[in-house]
């Protein structure tokens, strides 16, 4: 089946950032893909997003659906035809959508789980809590809005994680296969962050000692983009040995 271009609002998109031993990260990696390292750390995170008015492009507005959405990341490189390129690799992806559930992997790349949403929101603090449905994830965050970002180790400034992951606009996420990997490209005109203060952060993904080491996974700041108008481009398949990955759980059955 030929995989759409979405039209979207992100209505909000709040990342949770780690900073992680370049070898747990690697344990999660499948090969071609490697950690992309910042100042001597692997980085990963939590993407928890709030998409609004989501249709293919051809679509008109009023047809656009929303849905609450969860996405593990870690962000990586690879040797591409023209040189070493970066993203992301998505182990997890997670809905409260049963439409996304079907058409992940099938309308549009990334296979999704199903998960029940607690939000609540206001102009200068987010709480987002999530359980998926198969009993694996769970996470729980609250963050405030900041005039700064403040105490990472990852990056010196706003300006400066805000380049880093607009650099990381290309995801490509786990399938149940194992045998290749589905990607997707974020567009946008309208790029636009703000810092964030993490008042409170529980993740079973993170938190969980076999995967990650005690001082392997430490958390180090949070960013907020709200109400931004994004595209979202099928990528071409990478394909994965993704045995390593599975050995450390992140595939889900």
């Amino acid at each position: 089946m030929r995989q759409l271009r979405l039209s979207s609002v992100v209505e909000r998109r709040l990342l949770v950032n780690y900073r992680i031993a370049p070898d747990a990260a690697a344990r999660l990696l499948p090969r071609p893909l490697r950690p992309q390292l910042v100042h001597g750390h692997a980085v990963a995170g939590i993407c928890l997003l709030r998409l609004g008015s989501v249709r293919p492009v051809w679509a008109p507005t009023a047809l656009g659906l929303r849905s609450e959405n969860a996405a593990h990341r870690i962000a990586v490189e690879w040797d591409g035809p023209d040189g070493v390129e970066s993203g992301v690799y998505i182990p997890r992806r997670d809905t409260a959508s049963r439409l996304n559930v079907w058409a992940g992997g099938r309308v549009f790349p990334g296979e999704h789980g199903r998960a029940d949403f607690e939000v609540h929101e206001t102009p200068s603090r987010i709480r987002v809590a999530f359980a998926t449905r198969d009993g694996d994830t769970q996470a729980d965050v609250t963050v405030e809005t900041s005039d700064e970002l403040r105490g990472s180790e990852l990056f010196a400034d706003l300006t400066e994680a805000s380049r880093f992951f607009q650099d990381g606009a290309k995801g490509y996420s786990a399938t149940r296969s194992g045998r290749h990997l589905e990607g997707m490209e974020l567009h946008t005109d309208a790029w636009h962050v703000e810092a964030g203060r993490t008042d409170s952060a529980a993740s079973s993904f993170f938190d969980d000692a076999d995967r990650f080491p005690p001082g392997s996974a430490t958390l180090d700041c949070a960013l907020i983009m709200r109400n931004v108008p994004a595209n979202w481009r099928p990528l071409p398949t990478m394909g994965a040995d993704s045995r390593s990955a599975a050995r450390s759980g992140t595939q889900r059955e």
